[in-house]
């Protein structure tokens, strides 16, 4: 069953215009951040969304999770619209739907004692009687492994990059939440401690049977926590499917290159080079076409016309490329793999 879905939602904003744009009535220019997105989110799994920066990951996340509206589409929440909620409605939807942020140092606020942060969520919306708030966040402190009798009383600014992640972890999932949205999560925190955060993560997300949509640049993360993974380039979302199916036999050029780019510790395999030609793209008046048409060597002229949108209603892989299934294509794909 899905939990959340978007159904083609679309984001775009609009860049402040300049005194010579207006005496010289250029149209004003705009950034589509997220173009046409189909996205459903299915109950206990683990979605990956991986793609470079500006690529519209977290503003998909901030649609799903209602603090951004979106220029067009809808976003449903079992079964219902989140523009057609009531109060109540909105309340058990922001209990349910939550997210952890990227940067620890940013998301807590440095006034309040780690217990308070925690709780602040549950408070905001009345969920429980004070002592039974106090007793869940104690539990959940012990959960993400912050001992409560150390850390209820202390600042932020007396905590580890870790230990404030872990936190921000708690904060999320104090609310009893069917969805948790990680976005980058271990950006800002050292090597060393990375892999417990992720496994910490992925074991909650087990024991306490919410969904999870992790946000993140490397594919070697995603493909040892996802269930799914999404790649998505300059607001469109190319390819989907089972993060098994996705990094090994990807079916878009932009997936490929990807993958082509995780580093393997081991200097006695040599990959060919992805044939990826031209300069980034721009985001800005982009036009209606697959956006990374102009740095594909397999694009014909009808990439730059059109954009084929992923959809949920399809097989649980499928790619977004019109040339898919173009037999010299695919050979091509095949000789640059094989160098």
């Amino acid at each position: 069953m899905d939990i959340l879905s978007l159904e083609n939602v679309s984001q775009e904003f609009f860049l402040p215009r300049k005194l010579g744009d207006i005496v010289t009535r250029k149209p004003a220019r705009s950034i589509r951040a997220v173009q046409a997105m189909n996205l459903a989110i299915h109950e206990n799994e683990i979605l990956g969304i991986a793609g470079e920066s500006g690529c519209g990951k977290s503003t998909t996340c901030l649609i799903a999770a209602g603090l951004l509206s979106p220029t067009d589409g809808v976003v449903v929440h079992r079964g219902q619209s989140l523009a057609a909620m009531d109060d109540v409605a909105k309340k058990i939807f922001r209990r349910s739907v939550q997210i952890i942020f990227q940067d620890p140092y940013e998301s807590l606020n440095p006034r309040f004692q780690i217990g308070d942060a925690v709780a602040e969520g549950p408070r905001a919306l009345q969920l429980w009687p004070e002592d039974v708030i106090q007793d869940k966040v104690r539990s959940i402190l012990h959960s993400v492994g912050l001992d409560p009798d150390r850390f209820m009383k202390r600042f932020p600014h007396e905590l580890s990059g870790g230990e404030r992640q872990r936190v921000g972890i708690a904060a999320a999932l104090v609310m009893e939440p069917d969805i948790v949205f990680a976005d980058e999560p271990l950006s800002m925190l050292d090597v060393s401690i990375r892999a417990d955060i992720l496994a910490l993560i992925k074991t909650l997300a087990a024991e306490r049977k919410f969904s999870c949509v992790y946000v993140s640049h490397d594919l070697s993360i995603l493909g040892n926590v996802a269930d799914r993974i999404m790649i998505m380039y300059l607001g469109q979302a190319v390819e989907i499917g089972s993060a098994k199916d996705v990094l090994t036999n990807p079916k878009h050029p932009y997936t490929k290159a990807l993958i082509s780019a995780v580093p393997i510790p081991d200097p006695t395999i040599e990959r060919g080079i992805p044939k990826i030609i031209g300069d980034l793209s721009m985001p800005v008046n982009t036009h209606q076409g697959c956006q990374f048409a102009p740095r594909c060597p397999y694009a014909k002229d009808a990439c730059w016309q059109s954009f084929k949108p992923l959809s949920e209603a399809q097989a649980l892989h499928q790619s977004s490329c019109l040339r898919e299934t173009d037999a010299d294509v695919l050979n091509e794909v095949v000789d640059a793999d094989r160098g």
